[in-house]
């Protein structure tokens, strides 16, 4: 039987629902940090935590005084035991705001549901058959306050991914407002040329991801360049190398861009640089 916690309250998976008038419910009001769980350990938690506390303020929400980092670590710490996922999990750490409507004139308090999975250990290494991507067609998304966060409001990148599957690609790259390529539906996406690892900024609306931020202040310190620039249209197809960060996944090499093909090789260099 699979278990999740909401507002604290392990439940059974089949049992276990959120109010209708929630307003993740109705609205979509609401973040998420997907992490991983290794030997019963959560891997980059404290850039997990506090990009969620971060936008738990920017987005307005009141945030009990029981909700501190030690204790929603503990949370979810016994969610993954009550499902006996030491080992290796996913776990989905969702904070939205509670029942009420658009103009109730307070900030909303803050609920909470953590949901874990188990992970295939073979998703967490370097992938030995590279990606294929193509580019979201009719979607959109733009630069603005909110852009960055990791929101619960994912119908842009459901339907890129839609037709990434029908198009029998592996994933969708996301295109902003301004035409320029700037994340992947899953994952934060960098570039190689020569000898300089490129991302586009934070800018240009793609989401903080916490592996991007990770490995951005790892590289240099080993010998790296590393540049956000944007994607502008062929800077891609221009590109040595591509690939993808994700603090599921971590990184994954990408072995074509619709008709675009590229080799592993200096991936590898990356790869092998990075210490989780």
């Amino acid at each position: 039987m699979r278990y999740v916690n909401i507002n604290g309250k392990i439940q059974s998976s089949t049992s276990a629902g959120v109010p209708y008038d929630s307003r993740v419910v109705r609205y979509g009001f609401g973040l998420f940090e997907s992490m991983l769980v290794i030997d019963g350990r959560i891997q980059l938690k404290d850039l997990h935590w506090e990009r969620l506390f971060a936008g738990i303020d920017q987005l307005n929400l009141e945030r009990p005084e029981l909700m501190t980092q030690e204790w929603m670590e503990e949370e979810l710490m016994r969610t993954v035991k009550k499902n006996q996922l030491e080992k290796l999990c996913r776990v989905r750490f969702q904070v939205y705001a509670g029942r009420g409507g658009l103009f109730d004139g307070q900030s909303a308090w803050t609920e909470f549901l953590i949901d874990c999975q188990p992970v295939e250990p073979s998703l967490i290494q370097l992938n030995d058959k590279g990606l294929s991507l193509v580019y979201a067609e009719g979607l959109s998304k733009s630069p603005n306050f909110i852009s960055n966060l990791k929101c619960t409001n994912f119908m842009l990148y459901a339907l890129a991914a839609r037709q990434a599957t029908a198009k029998k690609a592996d994933n969708a790259i996301m295109m902003n407002t301004y035409g320029n390529a700037m994340e992947t539906t899953l994952s934060n996406i960098f570039c190689i040329k020569g000898d300089t690892i490129y991302t586009p900024p934070l800018s240009e609306g793609c989401i903080a991801g916490v592996m991007r931020r990770y490995i951005m202040g790892q590289l240099p310190g080993k010998g790296f360049t590393i540049k956000e620039e944007p994607f502008v249209p062929g800077f891609l197809e221009e590109a040595d190398a591509v690939f993808t960060t994700n603090a599921i996944r971590r990184v994954k090499w990408v072995q074509r861009i619709e008709d675009k093909r590229y080799e592993v090789g200096k991936i590898l260099d990356v790869y092998e640089n990075i210490n989780y």
